[in-house]
């Protein structure tokens, strides 16, 4: 039986996905269970081991069995290894290994990063060891779904923070925060404790989703990742969902949004953690109230849109059923010229020149975005009727046009439709 350590080494020796691959069904097929352990305890998101700093080992121990890290190994992860004690084990397990053996492979079980290009996708398809898989739901594109933006909606904005996964866990009496890849957030101490003080209020294991924010987004960032003495008092966790931890291992919830949006607030939460509790609409029936939660968005300088059916479950994956939609703005301008297309487009209509006034500001661009290969043919055949047509654009911004003084543009146009029958007429 090849050894782990070596297994590892010669994965990452190599960036061919194929060859990793083929490895990793070779120890398969070995049933190097050793190998395997090791692996699924790396890449297992809801196992973890309490400890930021491991060391690297820089002289050659005698060696060190798989059983006796195993042993130290779990007592840190359910907890009866912990602060000094935990770390003078780790300490001891690393003089006693071999250097390669440490820092190759038992390390890395142990920061939870193998470093060698699999990840447990590559272990789940190619082998027939499981590794469980930690994944959150994540928003698809509204561009690429604009069919399903329709029907009973929530609305929310969308955030720019961290995305952060709470686990609530009644059984073993604890809370742990997670980012949305499975890696264990332990800054947070604050919110870690608000949570705790909520566990009496549980019938059962939860998980909570949402966005951490703080003042300034970099600073965030820096001390996530800050090995000790981290500030994040001042971090606001705002969780938008919510479903049990039996439901998140099996891949997801199948109660309903509004459901689950109750669930979430009847909750009695610290003054760090809030609860997003969203603007219901028809996205069929009310356009115009859903253009004027854009804009307020927009004013308030959040990210975007965050589109959920009221009824949508909840999906372990990326999915339909949350969209995000970019801030935009939308404005009514006049053609004033029409231009002629290039390439595939030669012949047909390749975008439109308008210009207005919105807002107070006099706008000039090209809008050529936002057409089908139809609407070219039919709007260049009658280009000299188009003059002096309102057309609605949706753009993602108003910028000043650097060549014009007074004159201002519009950012990534697109072109929605025209609107009025008559030139200059708005309706």
């Amino acid at each position: 039986m090849i050894n782990p350590w070596t297994v590892i080494q010669e994965i990452q020796s190599d960036n061919s996905r194929l060859k990793k691959e083929a490895i990793i069904r070779r120890e398969s097929d070995a049933d190097n269970k050793d190998f395997f352990n090791g692996v699924c305890m790396a890449l297992d998101g809801f196992r973890t081991f309490g400890i930021q700093k491991v060391p690297t080992s820089t002289i050659d121990g005698a060696g060190l069995s798989w059983d006796v890290f195993y042993l130290v190994a779990r007592q840190m992860e359910e907890r009866t290894l912990t602060g000094n004690d935990m770390r003078n084990a780790v300490d001891d397990l690393c003089s006693r290994a071999t250097m390669e053996q440490w820092n190759d492979w038992y390390r890395r079980i142990l920061i939870k990063d193998l470093r060698c290009g699999i990840t447990h996708k590559t272990v789940n398809k190619h082998s027939k060891y499981k590794v469980p898989v930690f994944e959150c739901m994540l928003a698809d594109d509204s561009a690429k779904h604009e069919k399903k933006m329709v029907g009973d909606v929530l609305l929310e904005p969308k955030l720019d923070g961290v995305r952060v996964i709470a686990i609530c866990d009644v059984d073993r009496d604890e809370v742990k925060m997670f980012s949305r890849n499975g890696k264990e957030l332990s800054n947070f101490p604050v919110i870690l404790q608000q949570f705790d003080e909520i566990l009496d209020q549980l019938s059962e294991s939860m998980v909570f989703d949402g966005e951490v924010m703080s003042e300034d987004f970099q600073t965030l960032m820096r001390e996530i990742h800050r090995k000790a003495g981290a500030k994040t008092d001042d971090a606001i966790l705002n969780l938008f969902d919510c479903l049990t931890l039996d439901e998140f291992k099996a891949g997801g919830s199948g109660v309903d949004l509004l459901t689950r949006k109750d669930i979430l607030e009847s909750y009695r939460f610290g003054d760090n953690i809030k609860v997003i509790s969203g603007t219901r609409m028809n996205l069929t029936e009310d356009r115009d109230r859903f253009i004027d939660f854009n804009k307020m968005c927009i004013d308030k300088g959040f990210e975007g849109i965050m589109v959920k059916p009221v009824t949508g479950a909840y999906e372990c994956k990326r999915s339909t059923k949350w969209l995000k939609v970019k801030p935009f703005i939308e404005v009514s301008l006049k053609v004033i010229a029409t231009e002629e297309g290039t390439g595939r487009n030669a012949g047909k209509l390749g975008a439109l020149i308008v210009e207005g006034e919105d807002s107070g500001k006099f706008i000039r661009t090209n809008v050529g975005s936002g057409l089908s290969d139809t609407d070219r043919e039919t709007f260049w055949k009658d280009r000299e009727q188009l003059i002096g047509h309102i057309v609605e654009v949706r753009a993602d911004a108003v910028t000043q046009n650097q060549d014009v003084t007074d004159e201002y543009s519009l950012r990534f146009p697109r072109f929605l439709r025209f609107r009025g029958f008559e030139p200059g007429e708005k309706l």
